[in-house]
């Protein structure tokens, strides 16, 4: 066999498949540089001060799950050890907070968007952009939901980000990532995605981006950019052993960011409306069994009495395959077109029932949150003096959107030991000291053999934590 020179094989025509090849490099490969100068003026620096209880809590107790990691565990774990020492209940102490993030502004007249974990107990927020220009921050408001926060800073002609679109995103795809990790301004970062439609077993409604692009803690809430300079999401969450990067980092996707954003900024909070069902995947063998043509779609394994779904005509075993035109291909497919409606608007849901495609209209209803502005102006809501609050038991609605059995409802907080303690209407009480609630009058009860000081064990959205309150 004769050997060619290797110039001779550079002369050759390549293969079809080479052109090809070379050409998907060419493509995907994004000139990172460009993005950073224009679109890095826009992320800034957050630092935040304040205060917070720390309780003993119990086994249970909450751990953050963003990047930033504070001694809140360490504290709750020498309080418990104190407790436990002592035979104290309900031990408690307010520890100073001080910690940094990232965001990133939508706006050129100071609208700065980030995690709602990065702001968590402050009183100041000092936002500093990269020209070292430094101003005082207002949180017009947070959604632990899906954590995300909006802060207004006084300041006109600001660079601001574009705007791209998750749905667009492929898994394989370039994504940047420019934040703050511990403090380090404007530093950048690269991966692609690894996923999409992510779900946490942490309690958000969000269908998250997952990539490999480093995030450590002060990475949350700064921006994701796609390979074309769009942000199509805010970095949020890591994966960790360690406490730091360890190849898995997920970002909430911006259009669902954006929907929440402008329920914020229009009236200081967000709303997400409730279907009212329990979905999971549908597998190639349930697709066999059900006489589904794919296995895709989101399988309805329980439609909850009274709630929307059930009022609209869902049952169990029916498989959810669009919402509002939009595509269900998989169980974490629906909770975000869902968490980007608000309570009472009007949904079409396609499914699909013994194989047939059916199709009907469905309205919203709202988590047990959300009924607490109705709930709150009752006048008939019994009182627990003590307190300085109005209390109920819970709607069986509002038992499942908060997934407990237990505890009594605040509908209204007056100046207070409550107050000064940070509860607010909406929030469940689920015991005092070790005790849990089941009724008003067990409270009372319980209220009148306490002295001078109690543990209230409550619930504030997906967080449960003690609180100490000084009895008068």
């Amino acid at each position: 066999m004769l050997a060619a020179p290797l110039s001779a094989f550079a002369q050759e025509a390549p293969s079809p498949s080479t052109t090809s090849a070379q050409a998907i490099r060419q493509i995907v490969t994004p000139d990172f540089t460009q993005i950073v100068k224009r679109y890095g003026p826009a992320v800034v620096n957050i630092s935040v001060t304040g205060t917070r209880l720390v309780s003993a809590g119990g086994k249970d107790a909450p751990k953050g799950s963003g990047p930033e990691a504070d001694d809140s565990d360490a504290m709750q774990s020498f309080l418990r050890k104190f407790q436990e020492q002592f035979g104290a209940t309900g031990a408690s102490m307010t520890v100073p907070v001080r910690g940094l993030g990232s965001g990133f502004i939508v706006s050129g007249d100071g609208l700065v968007l980030t995690n709602a974990h990065v702001v968590a107990h402050a009183s100041e927020v000092t936002v500093k952009l990269t020209d070292r220009r430094e101003f005082p921050a207002r949180i017009l408001g947070v959604d632990t939901k899906t954590d995300m926060a909006v802060l207004k800073i006084e300041a006109q002609h600001l660079p601001t980000v574009t705007i791209g679109s998750p749905t667009e995103l492929n898994v394989g795809e370039w994504v940047l990532a420019i934040g703050s990790p511990f403090g380090l301004d404007n530093t950048v970062t690269t991966g692609v995605v690894s996923a999409k439609a992510r779900t946490l077993p942490d309690d958000y409604t969000v269908p998250f981006i997952q990539t490999d692009a480093a995030i450590n803690p002060g990475n949350s809430g700064g921006p994701l950019f796609n390979a074309r300079g769009e942000v199509v999401g805010i970095n949020s969450q890591i994966f960790t052993r360690s406490g730091g990067y360890q190849g898995l980092s997920f970002a909430i996707p911006i259009d669902l960011a954006q929907s929440v954003a402008r329920q914020i900024v229009a009236t200081g909070h967000a709303a997400h409306g409730v279907l009212g069902v329990s979905a999971q995947e549908v597998t190639q063998a349930l697709a066999t069994a059900l006489h589904l043509s794919k296995p895709a779609g989101a399988l309805l394994s329980e439609v909850h009495a009274g709630s929307a779904a059930a009022k609209a005509g869902l049952q169990f075993g029916d498989v959810i395959v669009g919402i509002d035109g939009h595509a269900i291909e998989t169980s974490s497919d629906l909770p975000l077109w869902i968490a980007m409606a608000v309570p009472g608007q009007k949904i079409r849901v396609d499914y699909l029932r013994n194989g047939k495609a059916q199709n009907t209209i469905a309205t919203l209803e709202a988590p047990a949150a959300a009924l607490t502005a109705k709930a709150g102006n009752l006048p008939d809501s019994p009182i627990l003096a003590p307190l300085g609050i109005a209390v109920r038991n819970l709607l069986p609605l509002e038992q499942r959107a908060a997934d407990t059995k237990t505890g009594l409802l605040v509908d209204a907080v007056a100046e207070g030991p409550s107050t000064k303690a940070g509860i607010e209407p909406g929030d469940i009480l689920l015991a005092i000291n070790q005790t849990p609630l089941t009724s008003v009058e067990q409270a009372r009860q319980l209220l009148a053999k306490a002295g001078k000081s109690v543990a209230v064990l409550v619930q504030h959205g997906g967080d449960k934590s003690y609180l100490a309150l000084s009895l008068p």
